[in-house]
């Protein structure tokens, strides 16, 4: 048997009679705590509401001074956006906050420099092919296939596209020509998996569509196309619109700007499809410039700039090649030896030449004895102080010559392993 527990009596029964006490034993008593509650409540609303808001909203002005304050200051004008990432597929990494690193410098280059440059341009450049072009080409081989295999020439005809996927993709042109940002349509996302994709993209016109536009088909086609075909792309509809837009508005908007560096996706069809063919053509200072800023501000891998660089340095030399020579050279890459004796052969070239070599010659060669001193050998480096006796400059030539007489050859450090 368990023990019973006694009830305790509250002090205000005890003066009642014992009926009266056993019934309000019976019933439950409430409790009336709720005046407290509330007046608790009401107290730390009152503290919140006077004191700590006032404070809150304060820091948040101040705060937001500041930071107008510095963006201000760093930038100057408001970044233009590539819209919401709630209507687009962008990453983050693809928008930048500010436009540092949109921002490239572009030197001022003296008539003298102009004219010298002038003489290394090529008299005959190759020309410009547009897609259009490509495309009528490509029509007029397939006709001559067709009629040289077929004795009647009325007896195929070429299977053209259905009108019903004409009408699709001129809809698409009409959304590109006028797109800013948000989505782009499913039917143009899949352009680089279809065979004539070529054809397809020449019915939406590249060349009307809008930068934004540009970007987002870069980011596309860099991604799902071979390194070949992103090649195609980047050199008919990217370098053209690059080059249009350099020439008429002395520089280059932000958005193809991004495009550039998303081409980079494919190093190597970055390198044949841009850098390569802008070299081989008149191309202008500024282009160089701009494009060789992308160049130095993203990560390329080895293999693919020692072969661009062989290449630049077997091609006929103008102006630009320069440039792209020592955006390279400052990447300071461990090159094989065999690109060294290319860049080497390079300005040994210019030795019996009579003509005034520009300032940005002698800076490429300043860079590359400073980077690559120790994989020349001894042949080379009295080949290179030669060639500084006839081709000189009075500020830049100095320094190459100390680089070089500080230099110990490659063929002098592999004696000494030997021997030791």
């Amino acid at each position: 048997m368990g023990k019973i527990k006694k009830m305790k009596s509250s002090g205000r029964m005890k003066n009642l009679p014992l009926e009266e006490q056993l019934i309000n034993d019976t019933l439950p008593q409430k409790r009336n705590r709720e005046p407290k509650i509330k007046f608790r409540f009401e107290q730390e609303e009152k503290i919140v509401g006077s004191q700590l808001s006032k404070q809150i909203l304060n820091q948040v002005r101040k705060q937001q001074q500041e930071l107008e304050e510095d963006v201000e200051e760093t930038i100057g004008k408001p970044v233009t956006s590539l819209g919401d990432d709630s209507n687009s597929d962008q990453d983050d990494d693809d928008i930048l906050n500010t436009k540092q690193e949109y921002n490239y410098h572009i030197p001022e280059v003296n008539e003298e420099d102009e004219k010298a440059l002038e003489l290394f341009m090529s008299s005959n450049p190759a020309p410009r092919l547009t897609l259009a072009d490509i495309i009528m080409e490509k029509i007029t081989e397939k006709q001559t296939e067709i009629r040289s295999e077929l004795s009647d020439d009325n007896s195929i005809k070429l299977q053209d596209i259905d009108p019903r996927v004409k009408e699709l993709y001129l809809g698409v042109k009409e959304v590109l020509t006028k797109y800013r940002s948000g989505k782009l349509p499913k039917a143009f996302k899949i352009v680089p998996k279809l065979k004539n994709w070529e054809e397809i993209l020449y019915i939406t016109d590249p060349e009307s569509w809008t930068a934004a536009a540009m970007y987002q088909a870069t980011r596309i086609f860099a991604s799902n196309l071979k390194e070949k075909m992103a090649q195609r792309f980047y050199n008919l509809v990217l370098l053209p619109r690059i080059r249009d837009d350099i020439n008429e508005y002395k520089k280059l908007n932000f958005h193809l700007y991004q495009a550039l560096r998303k081409a980079l996706f494919k190093p190597g069809a970055f390198m044949k499809g841009i850098v390569i063919p802008l070299s081989e053509s008149r191309c202008t200072l500024r282009e160089a410039i701009i494009v060789g800023s992308v160049i130095s501000r993203n990560s390329i891998p080895m293999l693919h700039s020692a072969a661009t660089m062989l290449k630049l340095a077997e091609m006929e030399y103008n102006g630009p090649t320069s440039i792209f020579l020592r955006i390279l050279f400052e990447k300071k890459y461990a090159l094989p030896y065999r690109v060294i004796d290319a860049v080497v052969f390079h300005f040994l070239r210019f030795e019996r030449d009579n003509r005034e070599l520009p300032v940005l010659w002698h800076q490429s060669l300043l860079s590359f004895v400073q980077h690559y001193k120790s994989d020349i050998s001894t042949e080379q480096r009295e080949a290179l102080h030669a060639l500084l006796r006839n081709h000189s400059h009075y500020q830049i030539t100095p320094n190459i010559r100390r680089e070089l007489e500080s230099a110990t050859c490659r063929d002098v450090e592999i004696t000494e392993r030997i021997y030791e």
